[in-house]
């Protein structure tokens, strides 16, 4: 007997997502692109809380619920906060884009502060575990559920000054596939989508799209754009990725290639 066709397109209608550094320059397209598909967007934010609140608006202009919760992604009991007030605003989310992340200076290992390897552990290992701890019951409860973390191709690259950065990012994708080998059963999935040196507003407003020396060595010879990394999330957030799991998906033009 064949398995059903489903109608291939990407809908997240009736769902609710959660982005995390939702007013961050990746994070906004990311939480349009989920409101397009039809998902209603909570909007976690640190301190940008203007920029999360206008993107809240403008998510509700396409018809979708969207609200602005601001947290502390390093925090445990902010992350709880968070999810009891979503909660009382719209029921359980649906799907998790872990993205927010500290942003420090970049340097070699005995240059580097140790606070940065600390602040690298916190928001990007625990502020996972903080997220799966408290979304992912609800998921695991009601038998469907989405974590989508935000990596980099940085993780596999291993260049000069990026250690705290990759050890983060590395002790990230450990407890990741950790947690997609203990929820599955549940018809919950966690993958991560990693971006190369995207292309953002940013760089749209500087004239900075283009980076020869960085894209010569792209097999496509050009940088991503936000929305391309953007179109892989709402992907692997809907039903289309329903067999997709445990995943670590570079979105780089081919700049990294994990090799079987």
């Amino acid at each position: 007997m064949s398995a059903p066709v489903q109608d291939m397109k990407i809908d997240l209608t009736q769902r609710l997502a959660m982005v995390t550094g939702s007013s961050g320059e990746l994070g906004r397209v990311m939480a349009r692109t989920l409101g397009r598909c039809g998902a209603d967007v909570a909007l976690m934010y640190h301190r940008n809380r203007d920029g999360a609140v206008a993107l809240a608006d403008e998510i509700q202009k396409m018809g979708r619920r969207a609200r602005a919760f601001e947290a502390d992604v390093t925090d445990a009991a902010s992350i709880v906060a968070v999810r009891d007030a979503v909660r009382a605003w719209h029921g359980d989310a649906d799907i998790i884009i872990n993205n927010a992340v500290i942003q420090y200076a970049w340097r070699p290992v005995l240059e580097q502060p140790l606070d940065d390897y600390e602040s690298q552990f916190r928001s990007c290992v625990m502020h996972n575990v903080h997220m799966a701890k408290a979304f992912v019951p609800a998921m695991i409860a009601r038998g469907w559920g989405r974590v989508v973390a935000i990596s980099t191709e940085c993780a596999m690259q291993n260049q000069p000054s990026q250690s705290a950065y990759v050890g983060g990012k590395r002790g990230m994708d450990g407890v990741l596939r950790v947690l997609a080998k203990e929820v599955g059963q549940h018809g919950v999935t966690v993958n991560q989508v990693a971006p190369g040196w995207t292309v953002s507003n940013r760089d749209r407003v500087a004239g900075t799209e283009s980076q020869p020396e960085y894209e010569r060595g792209v097999p496509l010879r050009r940088r991503g754009t936000d929305q391309e990394v953007a179109n892989v999330v709402a992907f692997i957030a809907s039903d289309l990725a329903s067999f997709v799991t445990g995943a670590y998906i570079p979105v780089c033009g081919g700049n990294v290639m994990p090799t079987i």
